[in-house]
């Protein structure tokens, strides 16, 4: 198993523990909002296991297709079996994303036949108006024009709605509708209420839609038609 991050890369041992985390053995940054020890990366049981070591921060865990995602909850763990699997996690205002590549998957995603599209963009059950796609794009912009793995800052709904040339009420009105829908079809994170922060409401959409490509780069016209 290799993890790579900002274009480094690191063999892992089957015999030791590999913690990622602002004190791990893949040292992320000083970010204060992150745990010193948030990921570990462990072998057993003919295995590699990702495991959240975190009391507070979850992650986003996908495919490189992103065709199966996972939610992946303090203190919960989960088998690693695909070639390459991306990991996207907040902290504060930073998003970050990794990559783990075993040389030997135990499973393997086999890719969908493409069919004829609507006009709507259609991830499985979820289809999205050009206008609700492009708060997402907004708010992804930072992580979708980087290349590779690596740290970006994610915008506030004010610079967000600042880019789209809208007003703060039909940008928040817009993430409503968008974060509703994904809601209802059991996309964790995105439901206001008693400490539900605004931050990680967006921070958990735009992990999700980035790991399951609900939007790419592709995307990015969006925030400079008029909508």
């Amino acid at each position: 198993m290799h993890i790579e991050f900002c274009g480094e890369w690191s063999k892992l041992d089957q015999d030791k523990p590999f913690t990622i985390g602002r004190g791990g053995d893949l040292q992320i940054d000083d970010n204060p909002y992150l745990h010193r020890h948030f990921l570990q990366v462990a072998y057993g049981d003919g295995l590699w296991w990702l495991t959240n070591t975190g009391s507070q921060l979850s992650a986003t865990v996908s495919d490189a297709a992103g065709s199966v995602q996972a939610f992946l909850a303090p203190g919960a763990r989960l088998p690693l079996v695909f070639a390459n699997t991306t990991v996207l996690f907040t902290a504060g205002p930073t998003t970050y994303e990794l990559t783990l590549v075993g040389s030997e998957p135990a499973f393997q995603v086999v890719e969908p036949v493409d069919g004829s599209t609507s006009g709507e963009t259609t991830i499985g059950p979820v289809a999205l108006t050009d206008s609700q796609k492009a708060v997402i794009v907004a708010l992804a912009e930072p992580l979708l024009r980087r290349d590779g793995t690596g740290t970006s800052a994610m915008p506030s709904s004010k610079e967000a709605a600042a880019r789209l040339g809208w007003e703060m009420t039909r940008f928040n009105r817009k993430l409503d509708n968008v974060c509703d829908k994904l809601d209802r079809r059991g996309v964790r994170g995105l439901r206001g209420g008693p400490g539900q922060l605004a931050t990680n409401r967006r921070a958990r959409l735009v992990e999700h839609a980035v790991a399951s490509r609900l939007v790419t780069p592709e995307d990015l016209p969006l925030l400079d038609q008029s909508l």
